[in-house]
């Protein structure tokens, strides 16, 4: 019985942190940012910027490499801890090629999450999965949370809430980049409780940029396990290499969910 339990739990919380590793690159701690400041821009134009700029970058990366650090402790009973670094290569539109480096600690972490996100992440990428995971108006309802002006350009907060469960999307807050137009962090839970056992989900996701792109930097997703402690897991992104580019289509944007 526990071990079924464990199975069910170990999946829940690869989904849970799948939910903000979508093709970018909700409700949860908000966190600091939020400010009665007026925007330079209303909601509705920097979404229509975040949606077109998002693309065009989209469609410019076609090919990059990176190193990828995980890390998972499993706070309940018994302890455990694992370690994977893994190498990536994506080749657009929907191929991301995992090769594994090390491995280390719990095999049943090892086994039935870590190596279970990689498969989850691939699946994200599948033709009938691409549109749904997009941070788009097809995808969420937006609203202004705060704006304030940073020196990193990460200013506008906006929250984000899914028109439809999916358990690719999120619900929570981004904060999007006032000179790049691109979602610099994020912070939400799923949009859907994986299970029962998991009793809450936050993740914390920033992006960094990377030449012309703005690719994943670190996530840390925290789940409440019901009845049993907590899984901390934690995955850091490095060594970049933007192996090929293509010239950028003019993609206009729809902001018909805002609000």
């Amino acid at each position: 019985m526990r071990m079924r339990s464990y199975l069910t739990i170990s999946l829940a919380i690869a989904f849970g942190a799948l939910a903000v590793l979508g093709p970018l690159q909700g409700s949860a701690r908000t966190g600091t940012g939020a400010s009665l400041a007026t925007p330079p821009l209303p909601l509705a134009q920097v979404v229509d910027r975040l949606m077109q700029r998002s693309a065009e970058r989209a469609y410019a990366l076609e090919r990059f490499r990176g190193r990828r650090f995980y890390t998972i402790d499993y706070n309940g009973f018994p302890k455990m801890h694992a370690e994977m670094v893994v190498d990536v290569v994506y080749t657009a539109p929907s191929t991301k090629d995992f090769t594994i480096i090390s491995e280390s600690g719990s095999g049943l972490l090892l086994k039935h999450v870590l190596k279970r996100l990689l498969d989850t992440e691939k699946e994200a990428l599948e033709d009938r999965n691409r549109a749904r995971v997009d941070v788009t108006t097809n995808n969420y309802f937006f609203a202004m949370a705060g704006y304030e002006p940073s020196p990193d350009g990460c200013s506008y907060s906006l929250a984000a809430t899914p028109k439809a469960p999916n358990k690719f999307l999120f619900r929570g807050r981004i904060w999007v980049d006032e000179n790049d137009f691109a979602v610099c962090k994020i912070e939400a839970e799923p949009a859907i409780n994986p299970s029962f056992w998991i009793k809450k989900t936050n993740v914390h996701h920033q992006y960094e940029k990377v030449g012309d792109f703005w690719l994943p930097k670190e996530n840390l997703s925290v789940s409440d396990i019901r009845f049993d402690g907590t899984a901390t897991l934690t995955i850091k992104y490095q060594n970049y290499q933007i192996l090929a580019v293509r010239g950028r289509a003019p993609i206009a944007g729809d902001a018909t969910g805002v609000k």
